[in-house]
């Protein structure tokens, strides 16, 4: 850490002691955010919930046994943004354990992928879980509406909702085999710890006694009566929003290969709560790390273990944040008090995501016939125009398979190397449930490369009067739409030109 940002942090930690900043957020008090409680006093419930899961351990266990006991062997799990991405990293984290399901997660309307996914299934052996906070999920409603029609028992269907909603009636007037209602008060970003995150868990034999616990010791020890200094959520929101307010807004995460996918939930975490107002911090997750040389004056690293190459960075005058892992639960609440406490300092309400509706909107209207005026600029243009402190994103609204990935990170390789800038990569519609915030609401520092591909075997929405293909389609122009509309620089290709362009 450079002096000059180690003297802005001890000194915001200060402000923050003298302001009794964590005592009021326990507290449950909106204006350490914002004047108006709207989305604030109502989503603080990330708080306390992994207490309360703790209580209901017994019985998620049991309802895991019985599922077992009936002779199912996967779950398929339909969800966008935090009702996908922290099962998923438990699933990558842990597996599934001997004898427990096996849990594939359908968060892509590419009719491709929903082909390949249904593929990988014993449909008559898997348990649905329909996983939706609002309940009103387009792509979610989609998926369930196109499995309904291809599954034989409505006891064959979850669903996790808040009490309620549309999705919790449907599930009791169809017989779903379990309707499990979330306690309210928490947005889907800051749902791991909850039904959200644990019902999956112990369905795939994960330890969760263990995250619970290790999340109760991270959240004590980031308590309103442990000073300020020693709290360890206070300690990384403050470095990271401090970071940013200097121009280093680039979160770069080097994780261990055994949390590597951790970063897919940090990503929305961090991107979604703070990309707003004309500020935020962009968490770089994927990127391996690369000689100095490579790298802008844009930069802060988060790491949970040494390197000579981290080492060198440090020297050069970019700061590392280390932190010692606190156990897959432990981090999932450090990350959530220090988004939270990067909020304050930001001075922005890290619990709303008030541009993500703008590309939603786009999408209905593209979906009722409209056709939006929009005028991409093109990719060689768009690349000209990257500038030191600018990052590059690649939103890919292709299927998410080896081969793509494989080739995405190879364009995102060259491109980072010959730009010296972040270069991310995010598939859609995934990423609009997670970084699509940053990219309207963040700074205008984004250049922005939608990929789209043809679709050539459409499928099918029962009940609906459009496709997975025209949805995707209509997502990908939405979000195009959207980011044209807030003066974002974007242009739209094919994959392959991409590569001619770029390696």
């Amino acid at each position: 850490m450079t002096p000059s940002l180690s003297q802005r942090i001890d000194a915001r930690i200060a402000d923050l002691t003298r302001d009794r900043t964590v005592e009021r957020i326990w507290a449950g008090d909106h204006s350490v955010w914002k004047p108006e409680p709207t989305e604030i006093v109502d989503r603080l419930g990330w708080l306390r919930v992994a207490n309360d899961l703790r209580h209901e351990l017994p019985e998620l266990e049991a309802f895991a046994r019985a599922v077992v006991a009936d002779g199912f062997k996967h779950v398929l799990l339909l969800g966008m943004g935090g009702s996908s991405l922290g099962p998923e990293v438990l699933r990558e984290t842990f597996g599934a354990a001997p004898g427990m399901l096996d849990l594939v997660v359908l968060d892509s309307t590419h009719p491709q992928q929903v082909r390949e996914t249904e593929a990988r299934l014993d449909l008559a052996r898997t348990l649905v879980l329909v996983a939706s906070k609002s309940g009103t999920t387009i792509e979610t409603l989609s998926h369930l509406d196109y499995f309904w029609d291809r599954v034989e028992s409505p006891e064959q269907f979850v669903a996790i909702t808040d009490p309620g909603s549309s999705l919790a009636i449907l599930g009791r007037e169809r017989g779903f085999r379990r309707v499990f209602e979330n306690r309210p008060d928490i947005g889907g970003r800051y749902s791991v710890l909850s039904h959200f995150g644990m019902v999956p868990a112990a369905l795939i034999g994960a330890p969760v006694r263990q995250i619970l616990d290790d999340a109760i010791a991270i959240a004590e020890q980031c308590a309103a009566t442990i000073p300020t200094a020693a709290n360890p959520g206070v300690a990384l929101g403050v470095a990271l929003a401090e970071a940013a307010l200097q121009g280093l807004d680039k979160c770069t995460l080097v994780l261990p290969e055994s949390m590597k996918t951790l970063g897919w939930w940090i990503e929305q975490l961090v991107a979604e709560s703070t990309g707003k107002e004309g500020r935020g911090i962009l968490p770089v997750e994927g990127e391996p790390v690369g000689p100095v040389a490579g790298y802008g004056s844009d930069r802060v690293f988060v790491t949970y273990e040494e390197s000579p190459r981290l080492r060198e960075l440090e020297s050069a005058g970019h700061p590392v944040i280390q932190l010692a892992d606190a156990g897959i639960g432990g981090e999932f609440f450090r990350w959530e008090f220090a988004t939270a406490i990067a909020g304050a300092v930001l001075q922005v309400q890290p619990f709303d995501q008030p541009n993500v509706q703008e590309a939603k909107d786009a999408a209905g209207i593209i979906l009722a016939g409209g056709v939006p005026d929009v005028m991409p600029i093109n990719l060689r243009d768009l690349l000209g125009t990257v500038e030191p402190g600018d990052y590059i994103a690649i939103n890919a609204f292709i299927s998410r398979n080896q081969e793509n990935g494989d080739r995405l990170d190879a364009v995102r390789r060259a491109l980072a190397r010959r730009h010296r800038v972040a270069v991310t990569v995010g598939y859609g519609p995934r990423f609009l449930h997670s970084t699509g915030q940053l990219h309207k609401g963040g700074p205008p520092s984004g250049a922005f490369i939608e990929v789209i591909d043809s679709i050539k075997h459409d499928i099918a929405i029962p009940g609906r009067p459009y496709t997975f293909g025209q949805l995707l389609q209509a997502q990908a122009l939405g979000d195009l739409a959207a980011l044209l509309g807030r003066d974002r620089r974007a242009c739209r290709v094919h994959l392959e030109d991409l590569e001619a362009v770029a390696l």
